[in-house]
């Protein structure tokens, strides 16, 4: 199946499931790039669920708006998985939204924050203490890598919509 087309399936695939829960929804990005809300807003009736988002590329927005500790930004950098878990929380609190997801990682061309290309760290955050994390090492140009990440960062959300959240690959090709 085209990339393209697997992708489209599972953003209607999280849509529908968010609609069937009366459920809204709050996107935090860094190295995507508002390439998730671009994906979810292409599925028409997304407005129904989808509040908004945020592209925190700065490091000072993660702080500032979206709430994440400054003492661990400056320790551990931007690509870190607790950074991922306080975006996802920040954002569903920033946009009173019932789950929130999040991406940072480094698409590359250049390692950053000591983390090779293609370390990427997912998060959700939903009700009643909904939470996981999830890292990849994806492979791939830099397109690759921020296209796999939405892919996966929705497919982590429809796990725990279903109930059925499952633990993430570490290795993945960028792509495929």
């Amino acid at each position: 199946m085209d990339g393209d087309l697997l992708l489209r399936d599972v953003a209607v695939r999280v849509l529908d499931l968010l609609v069937r829960d009366g459920a809204t929804l709050a996107v935090a990005e860094s190295l995507t790039g508002g390439l998730v809300a671009a994906e979810l807003t292409s599925v028409p009736g997304a407005s129904r669920v989808l509040r908004g988002g945020v592209t925190a590329y700065a490091t000072d927005v993660k702080r500032d708006v979206l709430g994440v500790d400054g003492t661990l930004l400056a320790e551990r950098g931007a690509v870190d998985p607790e950074v991922a878990r306080q975006m996802a929380v920040g954002i569903r609190a920033v946009l009173a939204a019932g789950w929130g997801i999040a991406t940072t990682g480094v698409a590359g061309p250049d390692p950053q924050d000591g983390q090779p290309v293609g370390t990427v760290y997912m998060a959700v955050s939903g009700p009643h203490g909904a939470e996981k994390v999830a890292a990849l090492r994806l492979n791939g140009d830099r397109e690759e890598i921020r296209r796999e990440s939405v892919r996966s960062v929705l497919e982590l959300l429809s796990g725990e919509l279903t109930g059925n959240g499952r633990t993430q690959d570490t290795e993945r090709n960028g792509g495929t």
